[in-house]
């Protein structure tokens, strides 16, 4: 019992998709009482005797389009072209097959078949009364207008629905990725930020502590005065300790490439090549012997060079004291062909003498090579560093004049470029080929095939109207012309081919026929002035012979 009750859940909920919200059920039974009720009319109207069994099936119908769209308009297809009932539900269940139908070639096998069901059934009624080819037309024009049009503005519906849910999600997708980049574009920041912390104050915390250091073994100063360059010295390396736990946040926090300085703003003044002369002259005055060499034809750099060049030398320097303080320091800059060479190197330091000692203390973050690597890389060189024979030290730097081809583009997304993801509205659906697609191309397409095919019905009807009526119709000349007693087949010779569609109706109207006769019946030329009535002609035939004709009107 349980798995026949679950079976039944099952199916229920299959044939009846949800969610049936309180509001939902109201609007379905609303809408399904009103579609039967029309179905009701149309077939009370029509005189059919199936008011309530073609209602029933409506009401029914239309609760199981969304789960069985195909089907649906498949049975209601059929049904319409046999009753007039059905034929609101056909357009409805057009409506619901092109939005709910996803596969292009289900779709048109399911409308195919259903204008095949809708034509069998039509002829299968209207066979006596009308002839096959203005059956069939009539047929093809009213599914078009009925079923396919409606097919057409649902899918349209439906496709843009999904469309514009899929452009929200993309947008949401954009929105997530904007917030992204900004936070790496924080991080890039805070590492360049680290970065030059790195270069520039701990250069001049470095100069501080080297000019303590030759103070403090200065013969001419008293004790208190050595007391206080002391303080001085301890001061300026706790400096560089604290600098250097700040720089190591900001690496730590910092994950991404640190950018490389592009822009007319990248090398400010000092900054370049030309600041190389400062940074000597500085560690000059610090009372370290520093020379400056330049060979080769000055050429000019990119700005991202020019800058890593200058951050190069200051970062050597900046070890060179720490490292081996006192020893002299020589600087050069070589302009190869193809490649600007940064070379700095220093001996072995001097043997600590008195209180110089004390200057031994050495912080470090381990973040400065490692740095000049990644900034040497961003502009497409390199940077080597090692220990010499005599076991001094020594930095070079290989940096090429145009800097990296795509240097600049890896790391130069600071925030600034974060601006040019700013998003404007929805973006343009496009296909895998990159071609921008909408979703009422193809059903505008549709549109005007069914557009342009029930114009042509229509003019084909109007000209077989046109015929019809002609063919139809007998002038009164020729009424005239004909006598009773003349042969059956001169008079068939003066006579149109005549059209059931509009002379069937007339039928054994008029006076009574005389035994055993045959007639035809005609619309006559003379045309009634009358409202609602038409003038017939009759011709009755026997043995061969035309035995009676008659010219009368009759009310529609």
């Amino acid at each position: 019992m349980n798995a026949i009750a679950r079976g039944c859940t099952k199916a229920v909920r299959t044939a009846l998709p949800g969610p049936w919200r309180p509001r939902t059920v109201v609007r379905e039974a609303a809408l399904a009482l009103v579609m039967g009720g029309l179905a009701v009319l149309l077939e009370w109207a029509g005189n059919t005797g199936f008011a309530v069994p073609v209602g029933l099936g409506t009401v029914l119908l239309f609760l199981l389009r969304r789960a069985f769209p195909a089907s649906v308009l498949l049975v209601t297809a059929a049904a319409a072209g046999w009753a007039p009932g059905p034929l609101p539900l056909l357009v409805l269940a057009g409506w619901v097959a092109g939005a709910r139908v996803r596969r292009v070639g289900l779709l048109v096998a399911a409308f195919a078949v259903s204008w095949l069901l809708f034509t069998v059934t039509g002829v299968l009624k209207d066979a006596g009364s009308m002839s096959l080819k203005v059956i069939i037309a009539v047929s093809l024009g009213g599914f078009l207008l009925m079923a396919v049009l409606p097919a057409l503005w649902g899918r349209y519906r439906a496709q843009r629905s999904a469309l514009l849910d899929a452009l929200r999600e993309r947008n949401d997708q954009l929105v997530r990725e904007r917030v992204m980049v900004v936070h790496q574009a924080r991080l890039r920041e805070r590492h360049r930020i680290a970065q030059d912390m790195h270069d520039s104050l701990g250069h001049q915390l470095a100069l501080i502590s080297v000019h303590s250091g030759a103070l403090e073994v200065d013969r001419t100063l008293t004790d208190r005065q050595r007391e206080a360059v002391g303080v001085l010295r301890q001061a300026a390396v706790a400096a560089m300790r604290e600098l250097r736990e700040v720089v190591g946040v900001l690496h730590d926090e910092s994950t991404a490439v640190p950018p490389a300085p592009t822009g007319a703003g990248a090398a400010p003044g000092r900054g370049g090549v030309d600041g190389i002369e400062g940074l000597v002259e500085s560690s000059r005055a610090a009372g370290t012997l520093v020379s400056l060499s330049r060979e080769g034809e000055r050429r000019p750099l990119a700005a991202a060079v020019d800058h890593a060049a200058y951050r190069i030398v200051q970062e050597a320097l900046t070890n060179a004291h720490k490292h081996a303080p006192g020893a002299p320091i020589e600087v050069a800059l070589r302009y190869e062909p193809d490649a600007l060479v940064v070379e700095v190197t220093n001996p072995r330091a001097p043997e600590p003498v008195g209180v110089r000692a004390g200057a031994g203390q050495v912080v470090s973050g381990g973040q400065g090579l490692t740095g000049l690597r990644e900034r040497a890389r961003l502009v497409g060189g390199m940077v080597h560093a090692g220990a010499r024979p005599d076991q001094g030290f020594r930095l070079a730097a290989v940096l090429p004049y145009e800097g990296a081809a795509d240097g600049a583009s890896d790391g130069g997304a600071g925030i600034a470029g974060v601006d040019d993801w700013v998003l404007e509205g929805l973006p343009s659906a496009a296909d895998a080929d990159g071609r921008r697609r909408s979703p009422a191309l193809g059903c505008a397409v549709g549109v005007v095939v069914v557009g342009l095919t029930v114009l042509g019905l229509v003019i084909w009807g109007l000209w077989a109207f046109v015929q019809g009526t002609d063919a139809a119709t007998v002038k009164t000349s020729v009424y005239d012309e004909v006598q009773v007693g003349q042969a059956e087949a001169d008079v068939r010779k003066l006579l149109p081919p005549g059209n059931g569609f509009f002379t069937d109706t007339y039928k054994g109207s008029g006076p009574p026929a005389p035994d055993g006769s045959q007639c035809r019946y005609f619309l006559s030329s003379d045309v009634s002035e009358k409202w609602a009535e038409d003038n017939v002609v009759r011709f009755c035939f026997k043995d061969g012979v035309l035995v009676d004709k008659e010219h009368y009107p009759v009310k529609d």
